[in-house]
């Protein structure tokens, strides 16, 4: 039970839902989850079950590390997620879900890392504007067909970024590795467990025809959560 907590708090990091919030929607007492979570310590089977009753969005075999999926998925293979959107901020548009996601040019940046660097002022092509859409830093168009036919050159990939010590493993991600001291390759993977050890990740491809790759944690110098694509069917 103590491992599943510790999954409950990771479900909650990752839907950017804070502790008090959940305690709340769940129906529980407060510091009823915010205890637990910081002590390292168990829940009750009742407080687990009315967890998974709110938020039925989770995988149970995830939560017993016998599944890398944690959000459930429907027949036709989308994430069953339910739409919400939580944010500190009490405005108009936080209430209703939307928010602008800055478009950026990769190209006319030095690579992810200065794209990350919030310190900087980077030129943003357009916003974009989805309702409902969950909390992202921005947004880029791709590449390449390794995602094929999931993603497709010419895609736009909507992100979070996070750090290597949040994978949630068997999500998909928009990585930069660093190759050599002068050169880092920007990509898109699946991210899963490498069977070189907890120092190693697999990048997975959605094109069969392109092999996984194991490769050293060290050499992520940046990542973030892919959320969101966009595809246009048509330019007309």
């Amino acid at each position: 039970m103590r491992n599943i907590v510790a999954k409950l708090e990771e479900y909650l990091h990752f839907k950017n839902i804070p502790v008090a919030t959940a305690e709340r929607e769940v129906g529980l007492s407060n510091a009823s989850l915010s205890k637990p979570f910081k002590a390292k310590t168990t829940i009750k089977t009742d407080t687990l079950e009315k967890f998974l009753s709110a938020y039925n969005d989770i995988n149970p075999m995830w939560l017993m590390d016998l599944s890398p999926e944690m959000l459930l998925k429907s027949e036709n293979g989308h994430v069953n997620e339910p739409m919400k959107v939580y944010s500190a901020k009490k405005t108009k548009e936080a209430i209703i879900g939307i928010q602008e996601v800055p478009l950026y040019d990769l190209e006319a940046t030095a690579g992810l890392t200065e794209l990350f660097d919030s310190g900087k002022s980077h030129k943003i092509l357009d916003t974009i504007k989805i309702p409902n859409l969950p909390r992202c830093d921005g947004a880029l168009p791709i590449t390449g067909d390794s995602m094929y036919p999931l993603l497709k050159s010419g895609d736009i990939i909507l992100f979070k970024q996070t750090s290597v010590e949040n994978i949630f493993f068997g999500e998909m991600y928009l990585l930069s590795v660093k190759i050599d001291h002068w050169e880092e390759y920007v990509t898109v993977k699946y991210v899963q467990k490498s069977d070189k050890g907890e120092n190693f990740v697999k990048l997975v491809s959605q094109n069969q025809h392109h092999q996984s790759k194991d490769i050293d944690v060290k050499h992520i110098i940046a990542i973030a959560m892919v959320k969101a694509s966009i595809r246009y069917n048509t330019m007309f």
